[in-house]
């Protein structure tokens, strides 16, 4: 008890004397201290008292890494939809550069004392940015679902595109037209999906005899300026075609193919990834990999309400295939 009410007090900030009162329901504390003593013992992973309990509030934590990518609030809307058909209330936490951290937005949501939560992307994801914050999640059995690849250490529920997957389809549909030097634009290099989509492409060349030219790989951020600069290296290794991996970054990928004076898909090929809003209304419209998000976010409600009911345990990851949409950015290689 006495380690308990000093790590406590440690974290708010306040005596342990107060951390004891809130404990015991005694009056003398302000609101704003009792709701920060609540939340570190959630946070420490320190069951409350059961007269402190509660129900939890039906509402779910849904973490954005991001609005600019449109695949993002597009699966948002699924889920979220989903969500208030079944009862609960989405907690939008949009993250940006400067702005409100995964860690902080973890911490409200605790303090919130919602029924779960839902990642669509994020820290998980990435093998050096910061993963304590998942923890204390997994401290106090909070029903958490992950969407996309996490790094190999994390235990949690998990609905992700098969990467490897897309990357094959992507480079065989090039193949077929005569490609052999296919470019890759992805995402940071410590970034799961991206590691995948660069595995599924490695199996597929040396399946087609071909071997994976390093100059030919390039790690950016996913963002159409970052496309653009990728795909200017990439065309200048001599690419006929590039694999990216996300429409954004396809976009920018063609916009360098224009600004060389080369023609999309004449001189060279682009395919990307998601089958985001509106590529089909792009000029050239955008060869792309279509992740199934109707079906995923399916998926990620029926995880999470499992659950909450306790008939479901976290750990599993449901693959799900992607569909490539042939469109206008591709075509046979030039002739030399």
């Amino acid at each position: 008890m006495s380690k308990r009410l000093s790590e406590v007090a440690r974290k708010v900030g306040v005596s342990e004397a107060t951390v004891s009162r809130v404990l015991n329901d005694k009056p003398g504390v302000s609101e704003a201290t009792r709701q920060a003593v609540l939340t570190a013992l959630d946070v420490l992973g320190y069951e409350r008292p059961t007269k402190l309990r509660g129900e939890r509030a039906r509402l779910v934590g849904l973490v954005l890494p991001e609005l600019q990518n449109p695949i993002f609030p597009a699966l948002a809307e699924i889920i979220g939809g989903a969500l208030a058909q079944n009862g609960y209330t989405p907690l939008l936490c949009t993250q940006n550069a400067g702005g409100i951290t995964e860690s902080d937005y973890v911490d409200l949501l605790l303090a919130q004392q919602v029924s779960g939560v839902i990642f669509l992307g994020g820290n998980y994801t990435e093998s050096d940015a910061p993963h304590a914050h998942y923890a204390r999640l997994a401290q106090v059995n909070l029903p958490t679902v992950l969407v996309s690849a996490p790094v190999p250490e994390l235990d949690f529920a998990t609905v992700s595109t098969d990467d490897g997957f897309a990357a094959e389809q992507a480079i065989l549909h090039l193949h077929q037209l005569g490609h052999r030097r296919i470019g890759l634009l992805l995402g940071p290099a410590g970034h799961q999906p991206s590691r995948r989509k660069l595995e599924g492409a490695r199996r597929v060349l040396e399946r087609v005899g071909l071997e994976l030219d390093p100059a030919l790989v390039v790690h950016g951020l996913y963002s159409i300026e970052s496309g653009q600069a990728g795909a200017t290296r990439l065309l200048a290794a001599g690419a006929t075609a590039l694999v990216c991996a996300s429409d954004p970054l396809a976009l920018g990928a063609i916009r360098a193919a224009r600004r060389a004076g080369l023609v999309v898909p004449t001189d060279v090929s682009v395919i990307g990834f998601d089958d985001s809003a509106l590529m089909a209304f792009t000029e050239p419209p955008l060869t792309t990999v279509r992740q199934p998000i109707d079906a995923m976010g399916r998926a990620v409600i029926d995880m999470l309400l499992g659950q909450i009911a306790g008939t479901a345990q976290p750990g599993d990851e449901l693959l799900f295939e992607p569909e490539l949409v042939l469109r206008a950015s591709t075509g046979p290689v030039r002739a030399a």
